[in-house]
């Protein structure tokens, strides 16, 4: 059990200990609030100039002699008024921190009326045309890989695939699906009747479209494409748009087809579905 006269004796030192706890957070509540007072006194100071804080230390003009500079403890009635030597220095103007909307917009529409005219363009970020050569650049070789990928080919023989269906005006896709049909890719392919190269044309054909081309020419990819999607997109406009009546006559010639059509027949063989399953253009690009 604890002694009642040692739990007496230590109630004032409990006292005395409370007391001072609470004398150091006085102390420190006043402290803190003169250094709040004096930010609160400062930050006013930022934001309220008074005006004659900006030109105490310059000088004024006197009364009766406009344009003259005196010593500013003269004005003050400290002295006579003694002229000051040198040109007048113009008081600080206080500029405020915020300004209306309106008057942002006018200073704004001012400076632009003041600005000299130049030849400048309309627009200040006018396309750049040879960006846009590289954009199309970057998009044509994004097609040719793609291709490239698709049909298992080589890059070069995709671009050259790329390029002729595309002065020739035909849609890219279906040229790949004829070259893939008709030789698999095969640049010295000749068939039992005679066509040869990539699109497998015939000598008499090709000879419609560039009357000195020889045999051996045909063989050159470049030449042998280029003709080829020329004899196609002709037979495209001749049939109205006609897709598949157009490869039908591709394969098996005009005059097989419209004696199968004089017959009452249809010319169909399989071949125009082959190339066209899963396709959805119009075979064109006009």
């Amino acid at each position: 059990m604890h002694d009642p006269i040692d739990a007496v004796a230590a109630v004032p030192s409990l006292d005395a200990k409370a007391r001072r706890r609470r004398i150091r957070r006085r102390a420190a509540r006043r402290q803190l609030s003169k250094l709040g007072l004096l930010g609160m006194v400062a930050l006013a100071a930022m934001v309220v100039v008074r005006p004659e804080f900006g030109t105490s230390t310059q000088t004024d003009v006197a009364p009766d002699h406009p344009g003259t500079a005196v010593s500013p403890l003269a004005v003050a009635g400290n002295g006579p008024q003694i002229p000051v030597s040198g040109p007048r220095v113009p008081p600080l103007t206080v500029q405020p921190l915020w300004r209306p909307a309106g008057e942002v917009l006018k200073r704004s529409r001012s400076k632009q009326a003041n600005k000299p005219q130049t030849n400048t363009p309309a627009f200040a970020f006018a396309p750049d045309p040879r960006e846009r050569e590289q954009r199309e650049s970057l998009g044509r070789w994004h097609h040719i890989f793609t291709y490239s990928t698709k049909y298992r080919i080589k890059p070069d023989l995709a671009r050259r695939i790329y390029d002729a269906a595309i002065t020739a005006g035909l849609e890219p896709e279906l040229a790949f699906r004829l070259v893939r049909v008709e030789s698999v890719f095969d640049v010295k392919a000749v068939s039992p009747v005679g066509a040869m190269g990539l699109t497998q044309l015939m000598y008499g054909t090709a000879r419609v479209f560039e009357p000195n081309v020889t045999r051996e020419e045909l063989l050159d990819p470049d030449i042998n494409l280029r003709i080829g999607f020329r004899y196609l997109r002709t037979l495209i406009r001749d049939y109205k748009g006609d897709l598949k009546m157009a490869l039908l006559v591709y394969n098996r010639g005009p005059t097989a087809v419209n004696n199968a059509i004089a017959m009452g027949m249809s010319p169909a063989n399989g071949y125009e579905s082959i190339i066209t399953r899963g396709y959805r253009g119009r075979g064109t690009l006009d």
